[in-house]
């Protein structure tokens, strides 16, 4: 039986209508040829450098891009063509987002009412706990401001937030860095165990000695584009890597002795 991937990207292009002057107008292409397949229970990630589209790709899908900005190529979410009116239908239920900043959470609320919407009964209250004592959370945690959680706690917070809805793809926007290695693994290894449970994950990551740890796939980007896919065993060796950006970046990991190739 074929497999329908969750999401499936192809050939998207994003560009920004800018002024130049008063009645000049012109195009900025920031993305030129993107395609990325997430199928259930896998987890895909998107490694490049900064400027590459990663986030871009992720607020494409999630129906966010501002007014200036156009889109083209083909978006498919379950087999069906997605549409801005869908993506917002199915944005925070299906379709989830795990930012890279607490500063996403409502400064002025606590974490347990952000996290259920307000919800007060008590199935609700229940289930917040539950996934609370999932991530390591203390039940305390729910009566707490934004600012006084850790670095470690805002993440597995956000985390809490996407998971609540059981969602089918949760869009992870760099979700680990200013934590130590062993926080930034642990919410790594919260993403396997949320795709283990038949969701999909694209993972937005720099960190691809982590994404190579725990992802089924990587996506290499550059300048908007996509150089090529991998699995993430491919690293091992970097033998099967085809692109010579692909191959820099593997052999500028530091387990490699972080080599600098020529011209890159």
């Amino acid at each position: 039986m074929e497999r329908i991937p969750v999401l499936n990207v192809e050939n998207l292009s994003v560009s920004f209508s800018q002024y130049a002057g008063v009645l000049r107008k012109k195009q900025i292409e920031a993305i030129k040829d993107l395609n990325v397949t997430l199928y259930p229970g896998e987890i895909v990630a998107v490694a490049g450098a900064s400027g590459s589209g990663k986030s871009l790709l992720a607020h494409a899908i999630l129906g966010i891009l501002p007014y200036n900005a156009s889109m083209g190529g083909r978006i498919s979410y379950c087999g069906n063509s997605l549409t801005s009116a869908q993506a917002q239908e199915l944005r925070g239920k299906e379709i989830v987002l795990v930012p890279q900043s607490v500063s996403y959470l409502d400064p002025l609320m606590k974490v347990g009412p952000q996290i259920r919407k307000n919800a007060k009964d008590k199935p609700s209250r229940e289930k917040t706990l539950e996934i609370f004592n999932r991530y390591g959370l203390a039940a305390e945690t729910e009566n707490l401001y934004p600012f006084e959680l850790s670095g470690g706690m805002a993440r597995r917070v956000l985390i809490s937030t996407a998971v609540l809805e059981k969602p089918k793809l949760v869009i992870a926007d760099e979700p680990t860095p200013g934590l130590d290695a062993a926080a930034a693994k642990r919410v790594m290894e919260h993403f396997r165990e949320i795709a283990d449970e038949g969701a999909a994950v694209l993972l937005i990551t720099h960190d691809l000695e982590l994404a190579i740890e725990t992802a089924d796939r990587i996506a290499i980007f550059y300048a908007g584009t996509t150089l090529e896919e991998v699995q993430a065993s491919d690293f091992a060796e970097g033998l099967k890597l085809h692109h010579p950006y692909t191959r820099a970046l593997w052999q500028a990991m530091p387990r490699n002795g972080m080599q600098v190739p020529k011209g890159i």
